[in-house]
């Protein structure tokens, strides 16, 4: 049996977290208020006791990521040194920016700005000329780089473990240089992963299901309830179950592609027909105030104000631990497929690039939304959460095509996520890179349970709760992860480091040899130079003698 085949073996990981997972589903179902309390309880807590602890480490995460750009470890490449990128650019974008942010994009692209405009704002009073100016600052804030710097660092630990050092595709196994991780210890890691990456995912399919159920009320009075999210999840669900049959290169690619297509038209739309001037000052403000203000926002908890508290531990916490709920699942798909880049490389793409998409797509989708609140075009904040993108639709041209289109994407991204994180959740449980079409299968179904149950024990707030206390122990797994890679790296430059000065070491012994090789040569042809120049010399006198003792004879015989 070879490696790989060993790996796709069902193992003791993949029956606890199915085990673990499918207890919440009963107790979802059998006590959906015990449910909902007790994660309410428990989500206000953590927010309450322990926001310091999250703001900090987001922001170390982030202060590693860019040291990593900077550092000669940056030229390392995650993978062996002759491995070159299986994807274009356009591709390994398109999929990681699908798998990293699709979703939630869409359900908190008009949402958000107008929530900390006209609901609620960060700092001050609503509905002001400051309140859209902090808006959208904090919408960068939370979108931007600290979001994709804990995708990132997860990333590059799952990809330099695996394609540098040939370990398994697991979170325990970036651990290794630290502590003996192949035991009951590596196991639970593997398990506190896995659990915080279906729940981060069940959350963001669970956000997909309310938005399409929101946009199918605001725009034919579909009834907005549990049941018509059910019909959803289910259609869906079987849709991306039928594309994880199909491999990555197959089913995951040609939807991220398809996906950013539909989300480029929707960002065209926006930029020809929305606000366009409004939204272009908006991004260029906003992008001088967030790299201006970037570190008292990463450090804000105002322990002095409750209503800022509130909102921060509402927004910020909220955000800093969906991303970590996430982590496992797009660092794990976007090592996947960045085999072959430098270290420095992967970094600045993933930190930069994505976090600019998503400050233009919020500039001018926000930036509309904000616009038509501030003109008293429409009465955006008076919609629920999932129906406020339908409602700007409605105010612009072509509002049934583009809000269908709408849902379309929605439904795409969904798919999106749901094939990848099947995907991602066999290579996690199972340590291959390649899991078997039955494992995939299997967390397709538990992911779509999970969504459900979590649904209907309490709405998206039982996501939310659930997704928070998730993240707080992978949270612990990720700091073990990063002092491990900056121990591994360390010891990977040393590797390099002795490598090239034994390779210098024998070129200059090689140079040196072929230094003394010519002088010899030179001394040789000096010597042999010089025997031709004496028996040339002698040759000359004896000539010379020769000549003198004929002359000489025939002088004797003129006398004679």
């Amino acid at each position: 049996m070879s490696n790989e085949q060993k790996k796709k073996q069902i193992g003791s990981v993949f029956y606890w977290t199915v085990g673990i997972l499918a207890a919440l589903i009963v107790l979802g179902v059998g006590a959906p208020q015990f449910l909902e309390s007790f994660t309410a309880n428990i989500q206000s807590f953590i927010t309450t006791s322990l926001g310091w602890y999250y703001l900090i480490i987001v922001s170390v995460f982030v202060v590693v990521c860019l040291y990593l750009i900077v550092s000669p470890y940056g030229k390392i490449k995650l993978g062996k040194p002759t491995d070159e990128p299986e994807f274009s650019y356009m591709s390994w974008f398109a999929m990681l920016f699908s798998a990293g942010m699709g979703t939630g994009l869409l359900f908190w692209g008009t949402a958000e700005p107008i929530s900390h405009y006209a609901i609620q704002s960060p700092t001050g009073e609503v509905g002001t000329n400051q309140a859209a100016l902090d808006s959208m600052r904090y919408v960068f804030f939370h979108w931007g780089i600290h979001a994709w710097g804990i995708y990132a660092l997860v990333a590059i630990c799952l990809a330099f473990f695996k394609f540098r050092k040939d370990a398994p595709s697991t979170i325990s196994a970036t651990l290794s240089p630290i502590m003996n991780v192949t035991g009951v210890k590596g196991k639970v890691i593997d398990i506190i992963a896995i659990i915080a990456t279906v729940t981060g995912i069940a959350t963001t399919l669970g956000f997909g299901a309310a938005q399409m159920n929101g946009g199918l009320t605001y725009l034919w009075n579909v009834p907005y309830t549990f049941w018509v999210q059910l019909i959803i999840i289910f259609a869906v669900t079987i849709v991306y179950l039928t594309s994880a049959t199909t491999g990555l290169d197959k089913g995951i690619k040609i939807l991220s592609n398809a996906n950013m297509i539909l989300a480029l038209l929707l960002l065209m739309f926006f930029m020809f027909f929305g606000s366009t001037v409004y939204s272009l000052n908006l991004f260029t403000d906003t992008i001088g105030k967030y790299l201006q203000r970037l570190p008292e926002m990463s450090f804000r908890i105002s322990p002095f104000n409750e209503e800022n508290r509130n909102w921060i531990n509402s927004w910020t916490i909220f955000y800093w631990a969906w991303w970590m709920a996430w982590a496992p699942f797009v660092g794990t798909f976007i090592a996947r497929v960045s085999r072959g880049r430098t270290i420095r490389e992967f970094t600045i793409g993933v930190l930069l690039v994505p976090s600019v998409v998503g400050f233009i797509w919020f500039s001018f989708l926000g930036g509309t939304a904000i616009e038509m609140e501030m003109t008293g075009v429409a009465e955006l904040a008076q919609l629920s959460t999932e129906q406020m993108l339908f409602g700007v639709l409605e105010h612009m041209p072509f509002s049934l095509i583009t809000s269908v289109l709408s849902i379309i994407l929605i439904a795409f991204f969904f798919i999106t996520s749901g094939d990848s994180a099947t995907f991602v959740l066999g290579m996690q449980s199972t340590g291959s890179l390649n899991p078997s079409t039955k494992i995939k299968l299997t967390w397709g179904i538990m992911l779509s349970l999970i969504a459900i149950v979590l649904l209907y024990s309490g709405g998206l707030q039982a996501l939310q709760n659930t997704m928070i206390i998730a993240a707080l122990p992978f949270s612990i797994i990720m700091i073990l992860m990063t002092f491990s890679l900056i121990k591994a790296l360390s010891e990977e430059k040393e590797d390099i480091d002795k490598a090239r000065l034994k390779k210098l070491q024998h070129q200059t012994y090689k140079h040196q040899k072929h230094l003394i090789m010519d002088e010899i040569k030179e001394e040789k042809r000096k010597i042999e130079i010089k025997r031709k120049e004496e028996l040339h010399a002698m040759e000359l006198r004896r000539k010379k003698e020769l000549a003198e003792l004929e002359q000489r004879i025939s002088d004797m015989e003129s006398n004679d």
